[in-house]
């Protein structure tokens, strides 16, 4: 394949040994940032009889302990910051809905790195300064939409931040302002392609050519369905809060793979049940210490993301390891009837029913002393009045092939369509009620 072009050649093709000695050298002073400044940070030095010093080599990373969520939130809200307010000019959070909010802090020079490792995903993914770029990530506290904004606009692509508009806003603005670039969550887009299919518009008629998605776990099969009922060319754009938001890593045109900023990012994999670091090319748990952060640095994150990452060169020509598409996250995952049963095991059923999906939410209880599992499905699009045959026969085959997979009786329930998701925003798609 011919590669396409690259925002910043000089960092995204270093070669091996210069991207390491890049990555040591910012290593060594964010612990000693983080040392000085970060009490959870020097108190955890001190618990395990560690200096900075002891950081001699990447290899020694693996010394320290992990970093998890929980320890974000016990420091809410400004616990982790390594620098006083006054020199914090940004500040966001994730929603909180499964428990207490993270906070993160970014100085001006973080929002500018911010700003080109976005920069850098979008130009990977096909997007140039000629596009007119629609974003329906939400803005507000959530980093998702401002993150791939700023990086918009600084290649020169116009930017139209529509955010968390309602669907037939979003279709409007995509032909009022003929829309070139899509941004946000894949499940939104396929509800957008959906209103659009029940409206009779034909994608043909729009000016789409590329999108790029995340947010959320997405299957092949969505993506090639997105390419197909939009007529756009779908990549994958990953990042998270807790270490900066998106543009931790993304897609270039070749696909196979979404490239770290090793500049900005050491990446770890380990075993998610024993904490032991993987070889290249395993599966597991992504653990990441960011090495250029001001505000706030990480030090081994644990994401909670299962993939897996290699070294091995891309015909794109960039030179930064790759990760492969998180599919699925260690705390989605739920025991029931003594099975390990992840959110996609269940993706992969519903993909192959006509007239349902993608969106679904899965809810664990507890009664009688007896784990029951309970799936609400959304219908792909409106039925006739005379419905509840067909929605019968939805239940049923959804519960036969579940139960094929699964081993045990499963409660289906069919929703509306679009019933299931926020406009362009991520929710839950696995609750466990037998925890709360």
């Amino acid at each position: 394949m011919t590669a396409g072009a690259i925002w910043n050649p000089e960092r995204e093709t270093m070669p091996r040994s210069e991207i390491e000695q890049f990555q040591l050298e910012r290593l060594q002073a964010t612990i000693n940032r983080a040392y000085r400044n970060v009490q959870f940070y020097r108190r955890m030095f001190e618990e395990h009889d560690l200096v900075p010093e002891d950081i001699a080599g990447l290899e020694d990373l693996r010394k320290l302990p992990f970093t998890t969520k929980q320890d974000l939130r016990s420091a809410y809200p400004y616990g982790m910051f390594a620098l006083p307010l006054r020199e914090v000019v940004r500040i966001h959070a994730s929603s909180g809905t499964t428990g207490q909010a993270t906070v993160v802090g970014y100085t001006r020079n973080d929002l500018d790195d911010w700003t080109e490792l976005v920069a850098r995903n979008l130009v990977a993914g096909g997007i140039t300064k000629d596009d007119v770029v629609q974003i329906f990530f939400g803005y507000g506290l959530f980093s998702g939409g401002f993150g791939l904004h700023q990086g918009a606009e600084l290649i020169g692509a116009s930017v139209l931040p529509v955010s968390s508009a309602d669907i037939a806003s979003q279709v409007k603005v995509m032909q009022d302002f003929r829309t070139t670039a899509l941004v946000g969550i894949p499940s939104y887009a396929l509800q957008i392609a959906q209103a659009m299919e029940e409206t009779g518009i034909d994608p043909n008629s729009l000016s789409l050519r590329v999108g790029i998605f995340g947010g959320e776990p997405w299957s092949d099969r969505t993506r090639e369905e997105i390419e197909q009922r939009l007529m756009i060319r779908a990549t994958d754009i990953y990042g998270l809060a807790e270490v900066g938001g998106p543009g931790v890593s993304g897609e270039c045109e070749c696909r196979c793979g979404l490239h770290i900023a090793e500049d900005h990012f050491i990446a770890e994999v380990i075993d998610p049940d024993t904490g032991e670091l993987l070889e290249p090319g395993q599966e597991g748990e992504l653990v990441f210490t960011t090495v250029h952060k001001e505000g706030m640095p990480v030090l081994r994150y644990r994401t909670g993301d299962i993939s897996a990452v290699t070294c091995e060169a891309c015909e794109c020509g960039r030179t930064f390891a790759r990760m492969a598409k998180v599919r699925r996250r260690a705390d989605d995952m739920v025991i029931i009837h003594g099975r390990n049963i992840f959110p996609e095991d269940i993706a992969a059923v519903v993909e192959q029913v006509e007239g349902v999906g993608p969106n679904f939410r899965v809810t664990v209880d507890r009664a009688d002393a007896e784990d029951v599992l309970e799936i609400d499905v959304e219908l792909s699009s409106v039925l006739p009045e005379d419905t509840v045959r067909s929605i019968e026969r939805l239940e049923n085959e959804l519960s036969e092939r579940l139960q094929r997979v699964m081993g045990f009786d499963i409660t289906i329930r069919i929703a509306e369509p679009r019933s299931l998701s926020s406009n362009g925003v991520k929710t839950p798609t696995v609750i466990d009620k037998r925890k709360l």
